[in-house]
């Protein structure tokens, strides 16, 4: 006897969790302020001022798909482009102690669909890499993502940008593998190492940040008593 199709069926496999509630909805162009640094909406107020910090800084830019800058106009027009870019929101990065801007960092990748989001697309020169202000940057932009509703931060970058991982490890991302040759930068072939923290991982790590941000964490150097 031969038997005949079986009926569709899906109630005997596999699924995810149910997800219920609207999207969350996009990251808007607000300021964050935390008790290091200011994050304003990037624009061409802040150009004279990052131009002055990257000069001397072409390293900063090896692993981007732009940059460095011939001239403050190239630059300039540059800044100008990132700034209009309506969804993906631009920050100009401030420490107070200077009161200028000194980086820039972006939301990008952004699938409110799939509550998924990437800051991205980051520049810090040489004067803000490896601060406090730095620090809490990132941090400002991780918590406004998952207020907003996101489950799935992603921190992306060239596999071979060895400090870019080690920040995406301090932070508490964690890796997910590498798209092998996924672009041409700069004419040169990139493996992209990707990373992500989920909403149920990030109150955990979200007291890791301000443990090591609070002031009693600091010297009268400003230098960190604990890692992160």
């Amino acid at each position: 006897m031969i038997a005949g199709p079986r009926p569709d069926r899906t109630d005997d496999l596999p699924l995810g969790a149910v997800v219920t509630g609207p999207a969350p909805p996009l990251p808007g162009f607000d300021i964050h302020a935390g008790s290091t640094v200011t994050l304003e909406p990037l624009g061409m107020a802040h150009a004279a001022d990052l131009w002055r910090v990257a000069q001397g800084a072409d390293r900063s830019f090896t692993y981007l798909r732009y940059g460095p800058f011939a001239t403050e106009e190239a630059f300039a027009a540059h800044v100008a482009g990132l700034s209009g870019i309506g969804r993906q929101p631009f920050f100009a990065v401030i420490p107070r102690a200077s009161g200028t801007a000194a980086g820039w960092a972006s939301f990008c990748d952004i699938a409110p669909d799939d509550a998924a989001i990437e800051i991205g697309s980051i520049w810090f020169s040489p004067a803000l890499q490896r601060t406090r202000a730095a620090t809490e940057a990132i941090f400002l932009m991780m918590n406004h993502a998952y207020a907003l509703g996101y489950h799935r931060v992603v921190w992306r970058c060239n596999a071979l940008n060895v400090a870019s991982i080690r920040a995406a490890s301090r932070f508490g991302f964690t890796h997910e593998g590498t798209w092998r040759c996924d672009g041409i930068v700069k004419g040169r072939r990139r493996d992209t190492a990707w990373f992500s923290l989920l909403a149920p991982e990030w109150p955990a790590q979200r007291d890791r940040f301000k443990a090591w941000l609070d002031d009693d964490n600091f010297d009268e150097n400003g230098v960190a008593r604990k890692p992160l």
